[in-house]
């Protein structure tokens, strides 16, 4: 390795590890400052909202990754060129391209550990939530809530106490398909025998098949085979898209599809898993020649350039994903558009700076 890519590796990760460390405190304390009157309504202790947000930090710390690759891209370059650094060394026939090479080498490392981490995150994210939600590991029973099955039965319950396998106030539904009719059951409570499952207590059970064809009748006990989950099952809270990986999102979003539901907002939340961190890379391509200006301040213009690019990149994942989400673009192209423009602009940048 060239000294001139050891000054320029050791000058990179100085700034990167600085702005890393730097960076999850200020996370920190705009959701505090967004959800403490929640955290005060729902009783938290301190000691608590601290430990959720410890369990936070592997997230943090990816959202830091291109922020802090942009940030320590910037300042490297522009603080050569403001220096003359890379005029000498053009002027020893190194080019830019290949001044910049190891921060790209650089770039490329760090994604993969962006990538790694997230299928920290999520693990990560959901004992944080536990927390926040104030769920307890022998906890055993749960209040109105709404479970959907894989076979696509959407549960509606008012309680369910797991210790003696009871629930109250159950109402079971599923739509029409082209090889089932569709279901509609209320009942007023449900008791689990190991022999037959859940038995349903004095209700109505409604059938609707594709023809119009349907049945009505009411009934004081009833046994559906459909219903196989256990009463631990249906204590457990359905994570967010942000507590899943990939392969569960994956897993998720095929049983959404194959029962007729929506999962667009998750199949783009599944091409964000890959394309967020893939965006640390893209990021310092983006930064790097546009950092090459000797002619405006050192600090504010690094520090501005960085902003900009960040705020712009977030606006059009944002807009991107809600396109995504709302079908007007597939979940792969919203995914991928902020960094396909930044990848293009990046390009164009390369080619047209002085090597």
């Amino acid at each position: 390795m060239r000294i001139l890519d050891r000054l320029v590796l050791g000058t990179f990760f100085k700034l990167f590890c600085l702005v890393l460390l730097a960076s999850p405190p200020l996370f920190v304390i705009g959701d505090i400052a967004e959800n403490l009157d929640d955290y005060i309504d729902r009783g938290l202790t301190g000691f608590e909202v601290a430990q959720s947000y410890l369990y936070q930090l592997p997230l943090f710390i990816q959202w830091s990754f291109p922020i802090a690759a942009l940030l320590a891209t910037v300042f490297t370059i522009h603080t050569m060129t403001a220096h003359r650094e890379i005029v000498a060394a053009k002027a020893g026939g190194i080019s830019f391209h290949r001044i910049i090479l190891p921060i790209v080498g650089a770039g490329v490392l760090l994604t993969g550990v962006a990538l790694a981490l997230s299928e920290v995150v999520p693990r990560s994210n959901r004992i944080s939530a536990q927390i926040l939600r104030s769920e307890t590991p022998g906890r055993t029973w749960r209040s109105d809530f709404v479970y959907r099955s894989e076979e696509g039965l959407t549960w509606q319950v008012d309680r369910l106490t797991a210790a003696d396998g009871r629930m109250t106030g159950i109402i079971l539904e599923r739509p029409p398909g082209d090889a089932e009719p569709g279901l509609h059951v209320s009942a007023q409570g449900a008791r689990y025998l190991e022999e037959t499952g859940w038995q349903l207590t004095s209700g109505h059970l409604r059938t609707l098949r594709a023809d119009s064809t349907e049945l009505a009748l009411q009934f004081n006990r009833l046994v559906l085979p459909e219903i196989d989950e256990r009463p631990e099952e249906l204590l457990e809270v359905p994570p967010e898209p942000e507590e899943m990986t990939y392969g569960e999102i994956d897993h998720l979003a095929d049983i959404i599809q194959r029962t007729g539901g929506d999962a667009r907002e998750l199949l783009v939340k599944r091409e964000q898993k890959i394309s967020i961190p893939v965006t640390t890379l893209v990021i310092i391509l983006f930064g790097a020649p546009l950092a090459t200006s000797s002619k405006r301040g050192g600090a504010a213009y690094g520090i501005g350039l960085s902003l900009a690019t960040v705020i712009l990149f977030m606006m059009m994942l944002r807009v991107s994903g809600a396109l995504g989400e709302a079908g007007a673009l597939s979940p792969l192209v919203a995914a991928w558009l902020p960094n396909a423009v930044f990848g293009v602009a990046a390009a164009f940048f390369l080619a047209r700076v002085r090597t």
